[in-house]
């Protein structure tokens, strides 16, 4: 059996994990001290480069040249981070549609500063296992975005490791509490990490874990935490200090050394108040030194917004999958940030349920990541992941209405097909859009790939019939596939994911979606009446150009009429006026029809005699 390893890359510490062939059981391998945490900071020092702890060091040393929470700009353009730029030490630049890091002369990547901490983690596997190892489950959060997966699965591929899965965090987390039977039911993972949320809604039964629904917020995490309180802390010593040190105090906020020892110690303070009710700061600067007494209270005074901002996607994942909170069986929590009292009082509150962590939250990522590396491996065969894919896929078609095959929240792997046709009398040629979104109308989705379906024979509008399938493997890779039926002609396209989306965007489209709704739909009804009086007019001008001398000239005018009332109206907004206008032409040429289906069918038994007639002879 191939070895495959479970990795949690996470924004504040990485972890790695296996399954003991000998209990079944996952576990986490530690580092030569004991250590199961690796810090995900990445320091490039004159004598190399340093990771995980010995990094952690060169925070406040060496700021410009030490990345931390580089998960944050994984797979995400300059113009994503921007706004945060102000708070790291270390330079960001735009490239090529994506944040690079400038450190020491030279540019890198997020994915290669990942690469870095996927290594260490990939060797201290190899030592505990004696043995090379080239296969890893990479867990990443269930709200990440295409560009953030693929920078995930490049970081594997610099670090030498292929990533056979990504798996989303709370599923993996949910894997390693089904492996210990503690749950069964419905199930609300809430996880708060160090950079991101998310929240997934499971229903695991019988060693079979369904992801029912899966919302979070991709940028939300302890790091908002502890820049909130540095901020607040930064305002206080400036208060306090102006008057004697006003020269030092104004330049305090632009000294990366300083803002770094404010920063960990606000990380320190929030860590010692999740178990404390007050505790004493006191930091030492070059001209004085601060000291002030902190509560638990001051605290969740400055993070109760962030912690009220995690509670909207829970309501959402549970309206999408059709749950109450009183239907759950369990709520777990995963992620370090579950450890603040305050969230956890919050979930309770929202669930109406004491939130359960039996599994270290530190670790039940990683050990989930474990469980699915072993199910891979053929390890486990009771065990069955059936994962969701976050954001609806659909064809643009005429109009630019999106038509959706495949909703959010639907089980992967699965596919889906529909019938299209031709808008365009001898049309050979058919441009095929794939979008995502939850949006109506195609512009305000995001689009995924174009490809063209050619040589189709040519046919008057409406007559090819041309085969749409969507197939997305557990990979969440999607593969589009038109055929038409006629002439058998086939085009398709492997949907891989690219870098350059905004990581805002995926955030957008569901908040767009409720909230131009109503306007989404109108907008969708017009587009579809507008086109139904293009096909009706279209087909009478072609009727009228076969059968006109089948009615009378006072039926003539009638149609005549008509069409010039609906011509009129159909580029108006009027949708109502459209409809009435199109029903009015419908009526009009009702007779023009039956006489001209009449004179088809004299046509083809005339036809059908004159074959008998010279056969006979």
């Amino acid at each position: 059996m191939s070895r495959i390893i479970g990795i949690d890359l996470g924004t504040t510490n990485s972890l790695v994990a296996y399954v003991d062939d000998t209990t079944g059981l996952p576990r986490i391998i530690p580092d030569e001290r004991g250590r199961a945490l690796l810090p995900s900071i990445v320091s490039f020092t004159p004598a190399g480069v340093l990771v995980g702890d010995d990094a952690r060091r060169q925070l406040v040393r060496r700021p410009h040249s030490t990345v931390y929470s580089v998960k944050r700009l994984m797979g995400r353009s300059y113009e994503d981070v921007k706004d945060e730029l102000r708070y790291l030490p270390f330079s960001v630049k735009p490239a090529e549609g994506i944040a690079k890091i400038q450190i020491e002369g030279r540019e890198v990547t997020p994915p290669e500063i990942s690469a870095v901490v996927l290594r260490a983690l990939k060797e201290r596997a190899e030592k505990h296992f004696g043995e090379r190892l080239e296969k890893a489950v990479v867990t990443v959060p269930a709200y990440f975005n295409d560009s953030q997966r693929q920078a995930t699965r490049d970081a594997g591929r610099i670090a030498g490791l292929d990533v056979v899965r990504i798996v989303n965090e709370p599923t993996a987390a949910s894997l390693a509490y089904g492996l210990h039977r503690l749950y069964e039911g419905r199930i609300a993972v809430y996880d708060l990490g160090g950079g991101t949320f998310d929240v997934s809604i499971l229903h695991v039964k019988d060693g079979v874990f369904e992801v029912l629904a899966t919302n979070g917020d991709t940028h939300l995490g302890g790091d908002d935490f502890d820049r909130v309180i540095m901020l607040w802390l930064l305002e206080d010593i400036q208060a306090r200090h102006h008057a004697d040190l006003a020269r030092t105090c104004v330049n305090l906020a632009e000294d990366p050394e300083v803002m770094q020892e404010l920063r960990l110690a606000a990380e320190a303070a929030k860590v010692r108040l999740s178990s404390v009710e007050r505790t004493t700061l006191t930091l030492p600067f070059a001209d004085f030194t601060y000291h002030r007494e902190i509560t638990r209270a001051d605290i969740e005074r400055l993070i109760a917004s962030l912690v009220e901002k995690t509670l909207g996607p829970c309501r959402q994942a549970l309206k999408d999958a059709g749950l109450t909170p009183s239907a759950l069986d369990a709520v777990v929590l995963v992620g370090g940030s579950t450890r603040v009292p305050l969230v956890r009082r919050r979930v309770e509150e929202l669930y109406g349920k004491t939130p359960k962590s039996q599994l270290d939250p530190d670790l039940v990522v990683a050990l989930g990541a474990a469980v699915q590396a072993q199910i891979l491996a053929g390890g486990i065969t009771d065990m069955l992941l059936l994962d969701v894919t976050p954001l609806s896929l659909g064809i643009e078609t005429l109009g630019g209405i999106v038509s959706v095959l495949i909703p959010r929240n639907t089980t992967i792997p699965t596919s889906a097909r529909e019938m299209f046709t031709t808008s365009v009398d001898g049309q050979t040629i058919v441009d095929l859009h794939v979008v995502q979104g939850e949006r109506e109308l195609a512009k305000d989705c995001r689009s995924l790939a174009r490809f063209e379906l050619s040589g189709i024979d040519p046919m008057p509008a409406g007559m090819p019939k041309i085969e749409v399938t969507f197939l997305i493997d557990a990979n969440g890779i999607l593969v589009v596939n038109a055929r038409e039926q006629r002439s058998g002609k086939a085009a398709s396209v492997e949907v891989r994911p690219t870098y350059g989306l905004v990581e805002a965007d995926v955030e957008r489209m569901i908040e767009d979606s409720f909230t131009y709704a109503e306007a989404d739909v109108e907008t969708r009804l017009l587009i579809e009446t507008r086109n139904e009086a293009e096909t009706v007019l279209t087909h009478v001008e072609r009727a009228m150009r076969q059968g006109r001398e089948l009615v009378s000239p006072e039926e003539r005018a009638q149609i005549d009429a008509a069409v010039r009332a609906l011509s009129e109206v159909r580029d108006t907004d009027d949708r109502e006026r459209i409809h009435d206008c199109t029903i009015a032409l419908n009526r009009a040429t009702e007779h023009l029809a039956e006489l001209m289906m009449d004179a088809a069918l004299r046509a083809a038994v005339q036809s059908k005699r004159a074959d008998e007639i010279m056969e006979s002879s």
